[in-house]
């Protein structure tokens, strides 16, 4: 079945890009960052440490937000606030108020993101992974465009900064695009927001969201010093480097959903995380550029579409509550984005960073565990939606 791609993907789909220039130059340009405030690792990690603090929050209030002004109305408020966010982190540039910066903005794009799952999930219930995957893939050319544009302005006399700053206008000119077809109609169902106990069953796979979503943090923030450590190119370069990574991000979430359509959801979880870990392999023993490109650009492939699959595993095993299933992964993309960078960065800080990165096939592991521990009950092929 083609997927029908109309006003609510674009719109949905435009919102994620424009975060994701914001987030394709904010990861990436932590060495830059750390450089400037002359800051440790671990301090610099507190950067993502502060994001997934805000996305922890915006798990526990986004089903209420929703219920109160609906799913489309939701995510514009978040996207306001990441705006917010942003001209902070760009005129604020002490680490106090960057980091404050990066709590406001973070809860913002966890409000989008949260919405955007169940919106598309909504929008379109026979093809909702496909749905999620592509606009994330529209996302991920935002991604490559921030890691260009603040790799390219480092390397000049202008602050990087700049580069950041260009997500403020596009994100006014969106609204002004969307604002005639944003619903004002919205009546909040008598019975509350969605609540009740989860099975076990889910947190199981809910532990193996936080591993995949970890992978993911943990390389968008550090693999660009684990490059400048083991090829020695400077930290513009390096950062330029990440580049490879957004690119197969790009790639993986355009064209996954219909090279792996003959696969069940669960296979298809499988089949990415096994082309990361094969990928991180031979990217964590380069000492080559090209070779760490090549491997980044395989990595990034691998991560694309867990997001979108491993998102669709805790709906399917939430017993019906979409929202409530999306709230609780934001609370565990909050640990991990919380976590993995920090944790990441005090272990560079003490066994350096090659060493450290070793955790990240360790995640892969455990998230392959719980996909064989608990298995969804789809079984359904894409090709026959």
């Amino acid at each position: 079945m083609t997927l029908k791609r109309d006003r609510v993907f674009w719109t949905v789909s435009l919102q994620l890009a424009i975060i994701n220039i914001y987030l394709g130059g904010f990861g990436p340009a932590q060495p830059l960052l750390r450089a400037e405030q002359h800051t440790s690792l671990t301090v610099a990690g507190l950067h993502g440490t502060a994001m997934g603090v805000a996305a922890i929050l915006a798990g526990f209030m986004t089903p209420h937000i929703v219920h109160k002004f609906g799913r489309a109305a939701a995510s514009w408020l978040g996207f306001a606030l990441f705006a917010a966010g942003v001209l902070m982190f760009v005129f604020c540039p002490p680490v106090s108020l960057t980091l404050l910066a990066t709590l406001l903005g973070g809860f913002g794009v966890s409000t989008v993101i949260n919405t955007m799952v169940t919106q598309l999930s909504g929008h379109y219930p026979k093809d909702a992974t496909a749905a999620i995957s592509q606009s994330s893939g529209i996302a991920s050319a935002g991604y490559i465009i921030g890691t260009l544009s603040v790799g390219a302005i480092a390397s000049t006399s202008m602050s990087w900064r700049l580069g950041l700053l260009s997500v403020v206008p596009l994100a006014f000119l969106l609204y002004l695009y969307a604002r005639p077809h944003i619903s004002k109609e919205h009546v909040p169902p008598a019975n509350g927001p969605e609540r009740g106990a989860l099975s076990t069953k889910f947190w199981i796979a809910w532990i193996g969201f936080i591993a995949c979503i970890s992978t993911e943090f943990a390389t968008t923030f550090w693999a660009a010093a684990l490059v400048r450590d083991r090829v020695g190119s400077s930290a513009a370069i390096s950062t330029l480097s990440m580049l490879a990574f957004g690119i197969g991000m790009a790639i993986g979430r355009w064209f996954g959903p219909t090279l792996l359509r003959r696969l069940n959801l669960d296979s298809k979880l499988k089949s990415v995380l096994t082309f990361q870990f094969v990928g991180f392999g031979i990217f964590w023993f380069s000492h080559i550029m090209w070779l760490s490109l090549l491997t980044l650009l395989m990595v990034g492939a691998g991560v694309s579409m867990q997001f979108a699959l491993s998102s669709t595993r805790l709906i399917q095993l939430s017993d019906g509550r979409p929202e409530l299933a999306v709230g609780r992964s934001s609370l565990a993309a909050g640990i991990a984005i919380a976590a993995a960078p920090f944790l990441l960065g005090v272990f560079g800080d003490h066994l350096g960073i090659s060493r450290a990165y070793l955790m990240v096939p360790v995640l892969i592991v455990i998230a392959l565990g719980t996909i064989i521990a608990i298995p969804t009950q789809s079984r359904a092929l894409e090709a026959s939606k």
